[in-house]
């Protein structure tokens, strides 16, 4: 082998050892936090009254009633429910755990095509969405621990799977009444932390940097069960159908203001196939 050839050939196998040093492994995963959630019964949904407040805190925000004239809040349906005990992750899963998953088994990485997101139809131009696309199969390093977007309903439901696998435990998506249980306690608050919103306590567009920050940044999110960023950071998947192929997500969004939406008792649907940046996701298991 020539001289150039021989140091081409050992930088490439220098570059090779640098990257399967450094790709996730199963060891690199970090044992997700849960909260337990006792069993017993819960408020869930909402009256007239507090759907009124939601609007207006929108309105305020906003200057418009976009919100109320769609109807957002209209279908929280406000009862008692009743759930056996379940395990809740205290945060969304994170690229860092995702990247992991990735690793261990091919898994697509978060990315949407232009054309893709152009389809979707949302408010959102595609340059913000480059700004969450994986350029590899390895996680952002710059944010490693914030949660995972650009993921569909498929995509955690194998992450799912993996992880049960993985840990011998079954692991799944939660239903929305045991995600808005965990999010808000038993009481029927409006918020995780009370009835009154303060926009310092979340990452939403009030006051927050209009982007995902690192799971665990607003402590002050904490719910009566523990749980953390319920609301804002990133809405989440849930196993409840909203249709025909769509799940609701809940919890509200970097992206939201107001912040009627960031209500654990808010609710919408979003396509399964959906692959959104304001999307993440957290899991339960018995």
């Amino acid at each position: 082998m020539m001289p150039g050839r021989i140091h081409t050939f050992l930088a490439c196998v220098t570059v090779l050892a640098a990257w399967t040093l450094s790709a996730p492994a199963w060891s690199d995963f970090k044992a997700p936090e849960i909260v337990e959630i006792p069993s017993g019964p819960f408020i869930m949904g909402s009256d007239a009254l507090e759907k009124e407040k939601a609007y207006k805190l929108d309105e305020r925000a906003y200057g418009h009633s976009v919100t109320r004239q769609r109807g957002w809040y209209d279908g929280e349906r406000k009862r008692t429910v009743k759930l056996d005990r379940y395990f809740i992750m205290r945060t969304p899963v994170t690229n860092r755990d995702y990247g992991v998953f990735l690793a261990e088994t091919g898994h697509r990485r978060p990315t949407v095509s232009k054309k893709t997101w152009d389809g979707y139809g949302l408010i959102h131009p595609y340059r913000r969405a480059v700004h969450y696309i994986w350029q590899s199969s390895s996680p952002p390093k710059s944010r490693l621990d914030h949660p995972v977007v650009l993921v569909s309903y498929g995509d955690v439901s194998a992450f799912a799977q993996w992880l049960s696998e993985k840990t011998g435990q079954t692991w799944r998506l939660p239903t929305e009444a045991e995600w808005e249980k965990a999010a808000r306690g038993t009481d029927g608050r409006l918020f995780p932390w009370g009835n009154s919103f303060d926009a310092s306590k979340l990452n939403s567009h009030d006051a927050g940097p209009f982007k995902t920050q690192p799971v665990g940044s607003y402590p002050e999110t904490v719910s009566p069960f523990g749980l953390l960023d319920a609301a804002g950071q990133v809405f989440e998947w849930t196993s409840t159908p909203a249709g025909a192929n769509r799940r609701i997500v809940k919890g509200g969004s970097w992206d939201d203001k107001g912040c009627g939406v960031c209500r654990p008792a808010a609710r919408h649907g979003r396509p399964e196939l959906i692959k959104h940046i304001l999307v993440g996701f957290r899991l339960v298991r018995k």
